[in-house]
């Protein structure tokens, strides 16, 4: 199916296809994807620039109850039939509209990323910023879990779980892999290769190129589908468009995925490593003669990424289960330095290729939790930053950061610990964030409120399991 890039181009796909129902989806403040549907009967082509209305105040750290009316417009160049829906569905993402003023609303996810690819346009820094993440996930075949004034639980479970070694599953066929190490094995120990190619496929089919699928390193499940780099909005688009293709393969199987950073103990848990570089006339900005291939703009956005890493993982990391990821071990990169090939840096630079064209470097620090449009534009400008004032980031640090000795690794500086932090971080350092009205006052005040009372607060209030195995006989 060809990609349509305007209107009119959607409205032949959709005569072409019968398209019996148009989708229009959006993306909330903290970064779940949101739609409705009309029939394709009385969808009209004036709808791309008059919009459609909604409730505002419906959706999470939006609108006030009294300023409550808003408007989706659809954005042609997005659409894609949906491959999950029994009647032909034709889905579009939209742009969030003030009806009144009839602008851009400053809390639309989408929004925020379009003015900050803007922003490094107008600079005249980069016309391009490509953008490339590596989201791992976990396909489970059972979820429970609950919490209420007296009790509190969560319980997953999964075929290829270790755990699973001594079950009686009439027969247990064994080869389920070993804690850590479930990092490429062939089948049978990989039982997801047909799941997996299955949601390549349907990436495929709805305009995501794919470069590679594969298990990764931790037991119960966990799998990796790496989506080929693009401009930074459009990736964050194929990123709604990922998860949504994962979690629907694995429901039509009868399973179910999670993007959550850390839903297993004791074993690695799921990253979202996120690949950038600059690009202007068709050329490579951090691809040079200096340190792994890197060009001194390159080294600049790393100062920028690695002095406001703090501040930056309160969107790239947003949730209080990210920080039981960022723990020293499991090749978790808590600490704030880059290097090339070492995993254990926040920042790496890959050294497959040293092409151009193949040059760029890889925060490690981001997980899938995140809400792409945030995570990738504050990253941009942190990098932007870093360009702007010139921003070192001193020397590389390629011995192996555990192995240090104490009095050198205590040099080197670390992510925050927990959510809390991470926003304490965000509050005192957000002014490289407001350049260019690309995040306003109000969306650093309403994002640290909402995830303060919503996750951090809401959280520490609650008894955890494991509060009573250390405590209960005190």
């Amino acid at each position: 199916m060809s990609t349509p890039k305007t209107p009119k181009d959607v409205m032949a796909l959709m005569e072409k296809e019968k398209v019996e129902i148009v989708d229009f989806r959006f993306m909330d403040f903290p970064g779940m994807w949101q739609h409705f549907s009309i029939p394709a009967t009385v969808f009209e082509e004036d709808m791309f620039t008059e919009g459609l209305g909604f409730d505002g105040s419906s959706i999470r750290g939006w609108q006030s109850i009294n300023e409550s009316d808003m408007l989706v417009k659809p954005v042609a160049e997005t659409a894609f039939i949906d491959p999950f829906t029994q009647h032909k569905t034709l889905v579009m993402n939209c742009n969030i509209c003030d009806p009144i003023t009839g602008e851009d609303y400053t809390r639309d996810p989408r929004n925020i990323a379009r003015k900050a690819e803007n922003y490094i346009k107008s600079l005249g820094l980069a016309d391009t910023v490509f953008v490339g993440p590596e989201a791992e996930f976990f396909i489970f075949d059972d979820v429970r879990f609950d919490q209420n004034e007296h009790s509190g639980f969560f319980f997953v479970d999964s075929i290829e779980g270790r755990w699973n070694t001594g079950r009686d599953e009439g027969p247990n066929l064994g080869y389920k892999p070993r804690y850590k190490e479930g990092y490429f094995p062939v089948a049978p120990s990989d039982s997801m290769q047909d799941i997996r190619s299955e949601m390549v496929m349907y990436m495929q089919s709805i305009g995501i190129p794919v470069e590679a699928h594969h298990h990764e390193v931790a037991t119960g499940g966990q799998c990796e589908i790496d989506m080929r780099f693009a401009p930074m909005v459009s990736m964050a688009d194929s990123m709604l468009k990922y998860k949504y293709v994962v979690k629907n393969t694995a429901r039509k199987h009868g399973k179910t995925v999670t993007f959550m950073p850390k839903p297993l103990w004791n074993d690695n848990g799921s990253g979202m490593h996120v690949h950038m570089s600059f690009w202007k006339d068709g050329k490579n900005l951090f691809y040079g003669d200096g340190y792994a291939g890197l060009s001194e703009t390159a080294l600049y956005a790393i100062g920028g990424i690695l002095k406001h890493a703090p501040a930056l993982l309160a969107f790239t990391n947003p949730t209080t289960n990210s920080y039981k990821r960022l723990v020293p071990g499991f090749e978790a990169p808590v600490n704030l330095a880059y290097s090339r090939r070492n995993r254990s840096a926040a920042v790496r630079i890959p050294m497959y290729s040293n092409s151009e064209k193949a040059k760029r470097f890889e925060f490690r620090c981001p997980d899938p939790s995140s809400n792409p449009y945030l995570a990738f534009a504050s990253m941009m400008m942190a990098a932007v930053d870093g360009v702007q004032n010139k921003i070192h980031p001193g020397e590389p640090l390629d011995k192996d950061i555990y192995d240090l000795p104490p009095q050198e690794a205590a040099k080197v500086e670390k992510t925050p610990g927990t959510l809390r932090g991470a926003l304490e971080a965000l509050d005192k350092d957000h002014d490289f964030l407001l350049k260019g009205d690309v995040f306003t006052p109000d969306v650093i005040e309403t994002w640290i409120d909402y995830k303060l009372n919503n996750e951090v607060l809401a959280l520490d209030l609650r008894p955890h399991p494991w509060e009573f195995a250390l405590y209960y006989d005190i």
